[in-house]
């Protein structure tokens, strides 16, 4: 796949914002937008999204941030995981009891993983027809629930500070399992306690999708983009330009390399 971030349209404030907020971290790939379906709406509203592949929710969102636009119903969400935190169907037994997660590794007992599951955050079964992802800006009957963003772990770092500007300075919290980073850390905390949430990823999602080692994914809700996108710029006229340059290490650098240290 290609790193080249593809254009959006332009008319309208989504896309505009996603514009501005790829200026502001130079991200190589799309923010993705992330409608969560609740009945009675329509699932058929998003008429030209990928509909056919069966797909889990991260792929969902790689596909997306590379220029795609998926609809994942019950019938096409492929990780059970997922499944169960959009209530789409009830997690298979054994997952649910934590020991599908000894066999991969996960966890070194079956207690563990029942536990990871019994604390995830989830919607009630039935709660979402359908979820869909696509490029922020995508145009679409109404603005997205939440954005998420994945990419390197110093830009999605800068967007985290936006978001303090934005809360008047409240230090922020990241939840995870490091387990389901996407589905739950990014999409399902950010929707239902109305606030950014950051991951440092999961297993699954580094297994199933080309997020990078050095990558990692946060997620907030929709109705917070202009205000993190005002922050964000704010930063990138000072903050961020400052801290790259690195004048501090170079200075430590020189010193020690002047007094024969050579180690940092």
């Amino acid at each position: 796949m290609s790193n080249d971030v593809r254009p959006v349209p332009t008319d309208n404030r989504e896309a505009q914002a996603a514009g501005r907020l790829i200026a502001a971290l130079e991200l190589l790939t799309q923010p993705v937008g992330v409608w969560l379906i609740c009945p009675p709406e329509d699932p058929t509203a998003f008429a030209g999204f990928d509909a056919d592949d069966s797909l889990r929710f991260c792929q969902a969102l790689m596909r997306a941030r590379r220029g795609g636009s998926v609809l994942l119903t019950p019938a096409h969400m492929a990780c059970p995981a997922a499944a169960r935190a959009f209530g789409f169907r009830a997690l298979p037994p054994a997952l649910e009891s934590g020991e599908a997660l000894v066999g991969f590794g996960i966890v070194s007992d079956a207690a563990i993983g029942r536990t990871m599951f019994e604390h995830m955050p989830r919607f009630p079964m039935g709660a979402l027809v359908a979820v869909a992802t696509a490029p922020l800006g995508t145009k679409t009957l109404r603005p997205p629930d939440v954005i998420v963003v994945e990419g390197p772990a110093e830009k999605l770092m800068w967007l985290a500070l936006a978001d303090l500007n934005r809360a008047g300075g409240l230090r922020r919290h990241g939840e995870t399992a490091v387990l389901q980073a996407t589905c739950v850390d990014a999409a399902v905390v950010p929707y239902q306690e109305q606030r950014l949430n950051f991951s440092l990823g999961c297993y699954g999602c580094r297994e199933a999708t080309d997020l990078g080692p050095d990558e990692t994914v946060l997620g907030f809700p929709a109705a917070h983009l202009d205000g993190l996108v005002d922050a964000l710029e704010r930063l990138r006229a000072t903050a961020i330009p400052r801290s790259r340059a690195k004048k501090p290490y170079e200075l430590f650098e020189r010193t020690h390399i002047a007094s024969g240290d050579r180690k940092p």
